[in-house]
This record gives C-alpha cells, structure tokens and sequence, in this order.
C-alpha cells in the first residue's frame, strides 16, 4: 500500500492508483471530464486530454493531471490551491470559447458535463475569442454527430474501439483541425458503425446524442387520420421507472402501459408477443438445419445464433461477411411486430397499413437505425416508422 496525503487528509491506496483515485477514496472532489473508468470491464479512458482535473504535486513544477498521474509513496497533493483553481477555470473558459452557445437547445443542457463543471466554477463570461472550430453536421438514423461540440475527451474512442471492438472512431487531423470522427471523415451511416449507441452513452457534451423522434411521435398522436400502435420492449419496464423515483429495476408494466394509453396510443402491446414468434420462427429455422446435417448435408451452417439485435447484425455484416448464413434469417421481435401490426392487424381493424403509425419505445439506438432499413418497409412505408429509447 502507498500512502498519500490529499489536502491534509492521509489515506493508503494499492499500487498502481491514481492521484484521483486517492481523492475519491477521501471523498475530495476532483472534476473530470474525459475520464472514464468501466471498472467491471477494466475499461479506463486515461487521455488526460481535458486537464480539469489538474492538481498540484509537492515536489513538481507543473501541475499533474490527477486522472492519469500515478500515486508514488508518501505523495503529497493539494487540489484547491489559487494555482489550481485558476488553471481549470482557464482551461474551461479556453474550452467554452470553441463551443458552441447554443445550450438552451442543445440536447444535453441540463445532462452536459462541461455545463455542470462552468455553473460550478460560476463562469459567467468567456474572456477568450478567437476563431471558432466548424464542422458537418453528421445525421444518421440513430445518431447526430455535432464535431463543433467535441471536446476531444476520446471517450467515444475507448468505447467504439476497447469496448465493442467495432474500430469506427478514432483522432484525425492535426491541431486546430483535429477532430475525433470515421475515416476519412465519412458520415457514420457509411462506416462499420453498429449504432450500438455507446459513444452517445459516454459522451460528456452534446457531440454525440440519439435521433431524437419525439415530435415526430407527439405529431402522430394528435393526428386524427393516424392510428398510433406502440410496442415496449422487456428491459423498458424494469428500467423506466428509475426515472421517475422508482427503485432501480422494479417491473413498472402497468403503470407504463396505462401512461401510453393517457398519452394517446390508440393500441399499447409488449414486444414480448413478437419475441415469442421470433422464438418459434428461430427454433423450426434451427430444427431444419440440424435435420438437413444429421442428414448427411454438411452445407449447412451450425451454429445458429440469433438475429434480434440489429447491432450484432450490422457487426457480422461488416465484420464477418463470410459468415452472414451463420444467424437465424428472422426477423428482429421489434420488426416482427411492425410487419404483423401493418398487415394482420391493419386488416382486423379495417385500414391501410399508410394510416397506421407504429412506434417501439426500445433499450437501444440501433432500433432506430433497423426500422429505417429499406428491406423493412412496403412501397416505402416502414413496419415500424419510429423508435424512441430510455
């Protein structure tokens, strides 16, 4: 063990920790903004690039970024010195002048990392301008991409490369010009990019958010000539509720459900209908393969896996080509239902599939990104035309 004294408190930390890592164990606060440490996955996104987290080191002539600076036996830190504070608040204010202002619309305000950090430094002028860094504006079905808003943190690096091994995102250009994107700098809809959504997740800024669908939604709803079917997904019930003061994971499907209806839906079903059908549609495609190769046909491909994640889909499609007749060819549950409701149940109910308006409320961006595939739509209508997330 390594003893550390943090602004005159003392405390041992296994070796290897970091100056931060001592401060939380003293409950010291110390802001962060590109660290990121997924301690189940033994992930850590150590840039040290936003360097808001500097500290002072007895011993040290410059300051020491506490995220990425390791602790050394008998260290002694101070983390509010004048010395300090003035250099995060520089550093926030030459950040804050390559951004945008535009936080009243932006879709982070009020969950914007960089917002908390300025409001608790009480920034309330930016006394640095200059030219401002632009970029395009990147729009894809499941994900917006704003570069003018990038803080160059790398966080959506670690997890788009570390995590989920997909490879789209990394730093290109140099200086001023740099800015964290695909090659080339080409729009996500034309990468590897699986639309897993997990770069959005980490994201402290507004660079990176979900398509947002809501008014398209709400525009429905009010519609009188529209009938509004929505379907919920299993995880949505045990995670809804959080947001709402509700213990974490407990079962709010009833409450759910009557919410929709009093919002306005005209027909609320559970995705769970369409996972069983997906169940069955996988289990008679599996017993066919295994009759064809006990058989003697030893074209067929085992195993089977599963064809309901539309992230997993596009990652074999552009990971592992060769290998696209190893998943099931059913359908995801969330465009199972779309195609049932758009025909079966459009003809129970006596109405063109063009009228009906279907919307899933799903776990995960790359629902968004499915429904828009061209495959899953009739004449252009799509199975299922929105997918909002939690």
């Amino acid at each position: 063990m390594l003893k550390i004294t943090v602004d005159g408190k003392q405390t041992e930390v296994p070796q290897g920790s970091m100056i931060l890592d001592a401060a939380k164990k003293l409950t010291v606060e110390v802001p962060t903004l590109c660290y990121l440490n997924l301690e189940e996955l033994a992930v850590n996104n150590m840039a040290a690039s936003c360097r808001v987290c500097v500290v002072e080191v007895e011993g040290r002539k410059n300051l020491a970024p506490a995220c990425a600076t390791p602790v050394t036996d008998g260290m002694v830190v101070k983390t509010n010195t004048m010395r300090v504070l003035n250099a995060r608040k520089t550093v926030l204010e030459l950040m804050l002048s390559d951004h945008p202002k535009d936080c009243l619309t932006c879709q982070k305000s009020g969950e914007c990392d960089l917002q908390d950090i300025a409001e608790k430094f009480a920034l309330r002028e930016v006394r640095y301008e200059g030219v401002m860094s632009t970029y395009r504006k990147d729009i894809s079905p499941s994900i917006s991409r704003d570069m003018d808003k990038c803080i160059m943190c790398r966080r959506c690096e670690t997890m788009c490369n570390d995590v989920q091994t997909c490879g789209v995102l990394s730093g290109v250009n140099r200086g001023f010009n740099a800015v964290v994107a695909p090659a080339f700098e080409m729009n996500l809809e034309d990468s590897v990019c699986t639309f897993c959504g997990q770069c959005a997740a980490v994201c402290p800024v507004g660079a990176l958010v979900e398509r947002d669908h809501t008014w398209e939604v709400v525009n429905a709803i009010a519609d009188p000539d529209k009938v509004t079917v929505v379907q919920t997904a299993p995880a949505v019930r045990a995670a809804l509720g959080e947001e709402f003061g509700i213990e974490p994971g407990t079962s709010v499907t009833g409450k759910m459900a009557a919410a929709l209806r009093r919002i306005g839906f005209d027909h609320v079903f559970d995705t769970d209908f369409a996972a069983d059908l997906t169940i069955m549609e996988e289990g008679s495609e599996f017993l066919d393969r295994l009759t064809r190769f006990l058989d003697g046909d030893k074209t067929v491909k085992l195993p089977i896996l599963t064809s309901c994640c539309p992230a997993w889909v596009k990652f074999f499609e552009h990971q592992f080509p060769d290998l696209l007749d190893v998943p099931s060819t059913a359908k995801s549950p969330q465009q199972m239902f779309g195609s049932i409701a758009k025909t079966y149940f459009a003809d129970i109910l006596g109405i063109p599939r063009e009228k009906m308006v279907v919307v899933s409320v799903m776990p995960c961006l790359a629902k968004k990104y499915e429904c828009a595939r061209p495959e899953f739509a009739v004449d252009g209508n799509p199975d299922v035309d929105y997918s909002i997330t939690t």
